[in-house]
C-alpha cells in the first residue's frame, strides 16, 4: 500500500500541479516509472475537463471547449503543450540528430512552436466543440475522460518503444524514465478503459462506432511518431512523451469528429 500511495502521488506531483509533495515525499526511484501511470493523471486532468464542461454547458459552445482547455493548462502547468511546442521547433528546424536535441532543450520557443500551438488549439477547439454540439452533455464528459486517458496510455508506449534520447546528466530534468513492467502497463490498461466503461454505459451507441475508429487512428499516430523520432533522434525525450499525448490527442478527436459527421 505505501509503494501504491508513492506511485500515485509521484504520478499525480509529474504531470499535474497538485501540490501533494507537501504532503509526501517521494523516492526518486517513484518517478522514474510514472510514464506507464500516466492515465491515472488523464482521470483527473481530463475530469477536469468534463466537470469545467458542466459548469458552463449553457455557454456558446467554442468559449465552452476553450475553458475547459484551459483549466486543464492550468493544471498541468502546460506541461504538455511545452513539450509540444520544443517538439515542434527540434524536428522542425533541427537538420541531425544532435541539432534536434539542442533546440529541444533550449527554453526558448520558436517560430515552429508558436505555429505548432496555434494550430493545436484552434483544431481542439474546432473538433471539441463540433462534438458538443453532436452529443449530450454526459456524453461529451465522457469522451473528454476518455480522450485524455486513453491518449496517455497510448503515449506512454514510446517508452518501451524507443531508449532515452539524452543521458541522465543531460536530460531537462535529470531523470530517465525506466521502461514499463507488464503489470505497469496493465494497470495504465486498466485506468485506459474504465472511461470507456462509463461512455457505454452514457453515451449512447451512436458514439461508439465512431470512438472505435477514434481509438484505433490514434494509435496509428502513436506508431507513425516514435517511427518518426527512432529515425530522426534514435529514442525520445520528455518533450517527445508530451508531443506524442498533444498529437494522439488531437488526432483522436479529429477522427472522431469526422465519423460524428
Amino acid at each position: 500500500m505505501k509503494s501504491l500511495l508513492y506511485q500515485l502521488t509521484a504520478t499525480l506531483c509529474f504531470f499535474t500541479r497538485l501540490p501533494l509533495w507537501r504532503i509526501i515525499t517521494v523516492p526518486k526511484e517513484y518517478y522514474e516509472r510514472v510514464v506507464p501511470y500516466w492515465p491515472i493523471a488523464g482521470w483527473v486532468t481530463g475530469g477536469a475537463m468534463a466537470l469545467t464542461c458542466l459548469a458552463t454547458w449553457s455557454l456558446p459552445v467554442n468559449l465552452t471547449t476553450l475553458l475547459c482547455l484551459v483549466v486543464r493548462c492550468l493544471l498541468t502547468g502546460g506541461l504538455h503543450e511545452d513539450g509540444f511546442a520544443d517538439f515542434c521547433d527540434g524536428f522542425g528546424g533541427g537538420c541531425s540528430r544532435e541539432r534536434i536535441l539542442e533546440i529541444m532543450k533550449d527554453s526558448h520557443i520558436g517560430a515552429y512552436g508558436v505555429l505548432g500551438l496555434i494550430f493545436y488549439f484552434s483544431l481542439q477547439i474546432g473538433t471539441i466543440g463540433y462534438i458538443l454540439t453532436q452529443t449530450h452533455l454526459y456524453t461529451a464528459m465522457c469522451l473528454m475522460v476518455s480522450a485524455d486517458t486513453i491518449s496517455k496510455f497510448l503515449s506512454s508506449f514510446i517508452v518501451y518503444f524507443l531508449p532515452y534520447a539524452r543521458t541522465e546528466q543531460t536530460a531537462k530534468n535529470r531523470l530517465v524514465y525506466k521502461k514499463p513492467r507488464i503489470h505497469e502497463l496493465m494497470v495504465g490498461l486498466l485506468f485506459a478503459i474504465l472511461p470507456i466503461m462509463l461512455l457505454a454505459e452514457f453515451g449512447g451507441e451512436n458514439v461508439l462506432v465512431p470512438f472505435t475508429c477514434a481509438t484505433i487512428g490514434a494509435t496509428l499516430c502513436m506508431v507513425t511518431l516514435t517511427t518518426c523520432m527512432k529515425k530522426k533522434i534514435n529514442g525520445y525525450t520528455g518533450d517527445c512523451c508530451g508531443a506524442t499525448f498533444i498529437i494522439t490527442e488531437a488526432f483522436f478527436y479529429l477522427i472522431m469528429t469526422g465519423t460524428l459527421s
